[in-house]
């Protein structure tokens, strides 16, 4: 509306010539930029060196591993800030490339997206302060009415807990990188989350220790890749 006949013919013949790239992989490797979708929220696989830093204080083994990887693809690596919530609607959306941020393999994710070969094999576990520790063994003393089970949106941590907890109360957290200091507040007395986060965390704050001897689950850790074509995959 409000363009002149010569300019909306202009345009329509432009967008006639839009094309798509045959797949995300030959886009990186002509324009030599690898986009990768992260969290910044998860040790040890990614997160940030200084809380506020941002994407250009992005740490983990995942950050490495993508700085490595588009090294061997000759592309610079350009981070998208992604989170648990939006992270499979980013993919599809085409806002980055691969997911790169400690994603566990599901069959929700796989209906949309998918994962390369697993390089990390875990589980869900739990973790709590110290002196509460011992009174959470198991599922059974967990999933009681008078604990404050809390727990991260979007992922498969808040996944595992809508499925089996069914008395305990579910405190909702929005911000992963502060959730294990709610524990330690004591404003929440357990966090389900996955084997290798229990680890880090508790050799990171004395104040909290595995509550589990053994994982919940069985679970596989793997990169994030669009099914189909994305949308930004285009040239002029």
């Amino acid at each position: 509306e409000g363009l002149s006949n010569e300019t909306a013919n202009a345009l329509v013949v432009a967008a006639k010539s839009i094309e798509q790239y045959e797949s995300p992989l030959r886009q990186v490797l002509d324009s030599r930029v690898l986009r990768v979708g992260t969290t910044l929220d998860y040790q040890p696989f990614s997160y940030e060196k200084t809380e506020g830093g941002g994407l250009g204080n992005a740490r983990g083994i995942d950050i490495d591993l993508a700085q490595d990887l588009a090294a061997s693809l000759d592309a610079k690596v350009e981070f998208v800030q992604t989170s648990w919530p939006t992270l499979m609607a980013d993919l599809t959306a085409g806002k980055f490339d691969i997911g790169m941020s400690g994603i566990s393999i599901s069959l929700a994710r796989q209906r949309t997206a998918y994962f390369s070969s697993p390089y990390h094999t875990g589980g869900k576990a739990a973790i709590a302060r110290c002196e509460n520790s011992s009174g959470l063994n198991s599922l059974t003393e967990i999933d009681q009415p008078t604990t404050r089970i809390i727990v991260n949106p979007g992922g498969t941590n808040e996944r595992f807990v809508r499925t089996n907890i069914k008395r305990g109360q579910v405190i909702l957290h929005q911000d992963n990188r502060t959730i294990f200091q709610e524990i330690i507040d004591d404003k929440a007395d357990v966090m389900i989350t996955d084997k290798i986060e229990v680890t880090v965390q508790s050799n990171l704050n004395a104040v909290l220790c595995p509550a589990l001897d053994e994982t919940l689950t069985f679970q596989q850790k793997a990169y994030l890749l669009a099914h189909v074509k994305c949308a930004g995959c285009v040239y002029p």
